[in-house]
């Protein structure tokens, strides 16, 4: 009997441990702030999550996470400053000396115009699926004459309403179609990185420098256009995948663009939606958004950040 309860005993301690670590995995030594990519915001209506259950399940493993919002249309350097704005309160808020950066998409830009900025107070930046060196979409449109026309006026109409429904408007955030674009071309990407050249790769497919000004860089992309036949949003962005002419790409981003700083994997079973963890967690069986930024959380605390 005295065996059986001690077994028992050995059994819950054990469990215990597990469960301690489990809570402290993606415990970081700075607070995490994510910014959102093109069309993005904090909550929709106020329910609907931008990051899909990604800060949640951050938060039960120890994170202490700050989700932002800024333009969800608009040139990198308007939203870079707005996230830093929301970057200095989050600081002195949490009364952290730094913060680790996420950015995913068009918020990778943003992460690196903060990290540019004030380098002192960012431990690190961590873009997901962001098109550092341009995307063919945004290149299409951009050149593509009256067509091109058209189409930004079909997302600037689109970016107008979603600006309403996500609480945008009311925060005196502006929508500029035509400005998110160009900075997403090649040459508008060219452009930003000729200002902001940190970590940024010298080499077309090659990796930056590792860490700059103190703060170290990381990246992560797709190469899986779709990855759930479930999932409505697959077949379209399977359709723009189409102006990569078979490059590896995740439907918005090219693999070799969205390398920044450190490149931990550039070919995840992921799309370019799948790094938000839409449509509400419809994915490859293969690979889990949430555990992607789980374990890049913790490369994070166990490098000290």
């Amino acid at each position: 009997m005295k065996k059986i309860i001690m077994a028992t005993s050995l059994a819950l301690c054990l469990s215990s441990i597990q469960a301690q670590a489990a809570n402290t995995y993606a415990q970081t030594k700075y607070p995490v702030v994510l910014a959102h990519g093109m069309f993005g915001w904090d909550k929709m209506l106020g329910v609907i999550d931008y990051w899909y259950q990604i800060p949640s399940d951050l938060r039960s493993n120890g994170a202490s996470v700050y989700v932002t919002q800024v333009s969800g249309l608009e040139s990198s350097e308007v939203r870079g400053e707005q996230l830093l704005k929301q970057v200095n309160d989050i600081l002195a808020i949490s009364g952290a000396a730094k913060v680790n950066l996420i950015g995913h998409s068009h918020g990778g830009h943003s992460v690196r115009y903060v990290a540019a900025m004030i380098p002192s107070k960012v431990a690190s930046v961590t873009t997901m699926a962001t098109p550092a060196k341009g995307a063919p979409l945004a290149d299409l449109i951009v050149n593509g004459g009256k067509i091109g026309a058209i189409g930004t006026q079909v997302i600037q109409a689109a970016g107008t309403a979603l600006n309403y429904l996500t609480g945008g408007s009311s925060q005196g955030l502006g929508v500029s179609a035509n400005n998110s674009l160009v900075s997403l071309s090649t040459a508008g990407s060219a452009a930003f990185t000729a200002k902001f050249p940190q970590a940024m790769p010298t080499t077309a497919c090659g990796e930056g420098a590792y860490e700059v000004n103190g703060v170290k860089y990381f990246s992560f992309a797709g190469t899986s256009p779709t990855t759930n036949m479930l999932d409505p949003l697959d077949p379209i962005v399977k359709i723009v995948s189409l102006a990569f002419n078979g490059a590896d790409n995740d439907g918005f981003v090219g693999r070799c663009s969205a390398h920044v700083g450190k490149v931990i994997r550039d070919n995840y079973a992921m799309n370019h939606i799948d790094f938000m963890n839409h449509l509400f967690g419809l994915r490859a069986l293969t690979t889990d958004p949430k555990a992607v930024y789980r374990e890049q959380l913790n490369r994070l605390k166990l490098a000290g950040m």
